[in-house]
């Protein structure tokens, strides 16, 4: 069962439920000794998760990527999402993961085995965070490019990185930052995509292939086009986005955020960002 610092969790692993924070990988596993693990995150709003489809469509690509079979097709992964739901209270605000890894090392020890993958699909009790805005700077790390780490997948290897950036910027009083490529153009923040607002228009990072162009990312990018509000994709500097009108975020996790502050210059959540969580909300709550 689960310890008292972790939510009400229920995970689907070898062909059964199993309530708490099962142990699922051993001192040998592959990808608890050497990274072969990937992962998705989707939100359930009152039963409902939006764009399902594409986050267990896009843990198979991240398996294909990184040399695992992906054996659960996306009609069963959205069944078990389903069947998993029912098991909390009706208005829980729950977080859902599904999963591949590999548990043999392959030829070398270093490349996984593809043939041992393994799968389970994680839900779990996540309040949502209440949109009070929060705090960014620049990092001194840098995004990856695809000839040094597996960007086009989202896969656990990459975190690290990523939670090095956070843990830096939070020791300078900061919630998140901005990180960006290696050639210096701003990616993402350590922990979602970042939208900005300038003089009307919405502009954000164009995907480069040193960072994910994020599920909720898409849709947010699409509502706000449908709703007649220009989006441009494009290449941003770290001025461009201490200039900025206003600054907002999105991912999986937290859905669409204001950015109240950069750097020592505070930041009110502006008329674009408040578009933008309107619109989400009423698709993903519709």
């Amino acid at each position: 069962m689960a310890g008292p610092d972790w939510s009400r969790t229920w995970t689907f692993f070898k062909g059964d439920w199993h309530e708490g924070n099962i142990p699922i990988m051993g001192a040998r596993s592959h990808a608890a000794w050497l990274g072969s693990s990937v992962f998705d995150g989707a939100r359930t709003f009152e039963r409902v998760t939006p764009d399902l489809d594409l986050h267990c469509a896009r843990v198979n690509a991240s398996a294909a990527t990184m040399f695992l079979k992906p054996v659960v097709s996306t009609d069963t992964w959205m069944g078990l999402t389903q069947d998993g739901i029912k098991r909390f209270d009706q208005d829980a605000a729950l977080y859902v993961r599904p999963m591949y890894w590999a548990e043999r090392n392959g030829p070398l020890l270093v490349a996984p085995d593809p043939e041992s993958t393994q799968w389970c699909l994680t839900l779990y009790e996540a309040p949502m965070r209440p949109p009070e805005g929060f705090s960014i700077t620049l990092s001194p790390y840098r995004k990856p490019s695809a000839e040094t780490m597996p960007v086009d997948a989202k896969a656990g290897c990459l975190y690290p990185n990523n939670a090095r950036a956070l843990m830096e910027a939070n020791a300078r009083g900061f919630a998140n930052c901005v990180v960006r490529d290696v050639l210096g153009n701003v990616a993402e923040l350590a922990t979602a995509n970042l939208f900005i607002g300038k003089d009307g228009v919405v502009l954000t990072p164009v995907p480069n292939g040193t960072f994910l162009n994020g599920i909720t990312r898409q849709r947010t990018i699409q509502l706000l086009r449908d709703a007649g509000v220009t989006v441009l994709e494009t290449t941003l500097s770290y001025q461009d986005i201490q200039n900025a009108d206003e600054i907002f975020s999105s991912g999986n996790y937290s859905k669409v955020m204001p950015i109240n502050r950069i750097d020592q210059r505070s930041l009110q959540p502006g008329p674009l960002y408040r578009k933008a969580r309107e619109l989400y909300w009423a698709f993903s709550h519709g």
